[in-house]
């Protein structure tokens, strides 16, 4: 059974009410951009507009890395501005240098286990015409195969180049030691190289994710939350439920509150005891962004040269951007970017309780979807509101001729059988007749036997309406699914309505792309995160 095509380019998760988006309290338009650097370019640092220029020799910088276009001159290859932001997991600074025991001890960090893992990766897209900015997180557990080294979760990517390259520079020195010459790498040496092998192999990785070329590079350790957030002298945030969590330190109260360098750190790393696990912690990381820009504009931070010279000092010490980067042109070429347009998502997934090789617990992913979800962020302004206005006439148009479909329903078509295009000629001729087809996939085998619908409220009209329309297909329920979600499922032996062109123009699959790993139970409805933007009102209240 080949991969089906994904029917739509803007599929942002497969749980349509959770792409609804969350205002953020604080000024929406007047250098905001500032903030977005703040929050964006140092996952959770912040380097001002003003603070950019104060900065000196004293920032460090990786070099040679393999990137695209340098930035909104019209140099990036895809038309767009990438910039891959990295969270590590380090007991260093920004320079090499072993943090104190007495910050390790602030930051609740523990004993290094000799991992560097990636805690927190995050795509900024950028299009060319500075209209918004969409920071897009890759949870940490998303399932990929790494071309040298197989299945592994994203964020031990950078830790399992890194080690190879260690151990390869390691051997060398063992074998010149054992023919009684010098070693030809010093341990700093080591470390240099390890580290350059790891940042190359994720920007491969992500490379191959998101079907995007990635044009700069930022990373900052375990004590950039906590330097920046003291900067500004504390974030706010807001909890749903009262949190104690012995593994990263967390322990808060239920409600809004203010919460100082180490406390932050704690709050944006806690994934055990939250209900969705790493994906409700990708969340608390997007809304203590969210709330960082609003604070760092409430606060009047460009014009307090004490919290500036904090920033400077905090960026100085814990983060490092690719050599030659030139962040003050690309602060002032988004001068104009306003609040409301910087916007915090997630790729979309396919399922979050999946099952990888090992039995560990990993989140899926359907290559083509984040592909396509990536390009439509590339777009200008312009070109997505020309193309949504368009989309939408459509199928109002359609609509109407058939006064049974509702547009707002928002259906997923699985192929659960061995017809190639079966799923992609259905959603083609339901999008024909005006509905809204989020995606078309294969099904998670051994799931499902024979063809239906499958909803929520197996009474409701639109799903009655719908399996009347497939040839009176029976409708099951699921009762994870929103009221406002339809699966269609179609088994060999489905006799209903399709579009035969369609089917027959379906692509062969591209076996080097497969999905790896075993998607959970709930494939294709996986509820990912809202989307939050920097204006508004808020701090959005979180798990």
């Amino acid at each position: 059974m080949t991969s089906e095509n994904t029917r739509r380019a803007r599929t942002i998760q497969p749980a349509p009410s959770a792409a609804s988006a969350v205002k953020q309290k604080g000024s929406t338009a007047t250098k905001t951009i500032v903030a977005f650097i703040s929050a964006l370019i140092l996952v959770v640092s912040g380097v001002g507009y003003a603070t950019v220029g104060r900065l000196d020799n004293g920032m460090s910088s990786a070099k040679d890395l393999s990137l695209g276009g340098n930035g909104l001159s019209g140099d990036s290859l895809d038309g767009a501005v990438d910039i891959l932001l990295v969270g590590k997991d380090s007991r260093t600074d920004a320079k090499g240098d072993p943090l104190s025991d007495k910050e390790l001890a602030d930051l609740h960090a523990g004993v290094a286990d000799g991992e560097e893992n990636t805690d927190t990766m995050m795509l900024i897209r950028v299009p060319e015409d500075g209209s918004r900015a969409t920071a897009v997180s890759i949870p940490r557990d998303t399932y990929v195969k790494d071309p040298e080294y197989g299945n592994m979760k994203m964020n031990a990517v950078f830790a399992s180049h890194k080690n190879a390259k260690v151990e390869e520079l390691e051997q060398e020195n063992a074998e010149a030691e054992a023919q009684g010459k010098k070693k030809p790498h010093s341990d700093k040496d080591i470390e240099k190289q390890g580290v350059e092998a790891g940042r190359e192999g994720l920007l491969d990785m992500v490379r191959t994710l998101t079907g995007v070329s990635i044009d700069h590079y930022a990373e900052v350790g375990l004590l950039g939350f906590t330097l920046l957030t003291d900067a500004v002298n504390g974030v706010d945030v807001c909890l749903n439920a009262d949190v104690d969590d012995e593994m990263s330190g967390a322990k808060f109260s239920k409600g809004k509150q203010t919460l100082d360098g180490a406390k932050a750190l704690a709050f944006v790393r806690q994934r055990y005891n939250l209900p969705r696990g790493d994906l409700d912690r990708i969340v608390r990381q997007q809304a203590f962004m969210a709330s960082l820009v609003n604070k760092i504009l409430d606060n009047d931070t460009l014009a307090n040269p004490s919290k500036l010279s904090k920033i400077a000092k905090a960026v100085e010490r814990s983060v490092v951007i690719d050599d030659g980067w030139d962040i003050m042109g690309f602060v002032t070429q988004l001068a104009g970017l306003a609040g409301g347009n910087v916007t915090f998502t997630t790729i979309p997934v396919t399922s979050i309780d999946g099952q990888g090789d090992y039995g560990e617990s990993i989140v899926t992913i359907d290559s083509s979807e984040v592909h396509r979800f990536m390009d439509d962020l590339a777009k200008t302004h312009d070109e997505a509101t020309d193309e949504s206005q368009a989309q939408d006439k459509d199928k109002q148009e359609k609509a109407e001729k058939d006064k049974d479909v509702d547009p707002n329903i928002n259906i997923h078509v699985l192929n659960a059988g061995n017809i190639d295009g079966l799923a992609s000629g259905i959603g083609s001729w339901l999008e024909g007749k005006g509905y809204t087809v989020e995606r078309s996939a294969n099904a998670q085998p051994g799931i499902y036997s024979e063809s239906q619908v499958v909803a929520a409220d197996p009474t409701s009209k639109e799903a009655k309406a719908l399996a009347k329309k497939l040839g009176g297909l029976p409708v099951a329920e699921n009762p994870q699914l929103d009221d406002d979600t339809l699966i269609v499922v179609a088994t060999d032996d489905y006799q209903g309505p399709s579009d035969k062109e369609a089917s027959a123009q379906e692509p062969e699959a591209d076996k080097s792309n497969q999905p790896v790993g075993t998607p959970g139970d709930d494939f294709g409805t996986a509820k990912v995160s809202p989307e939050i933007d920097a204006g508004g009102d808020g701090p959005r209240c979180v798990n």
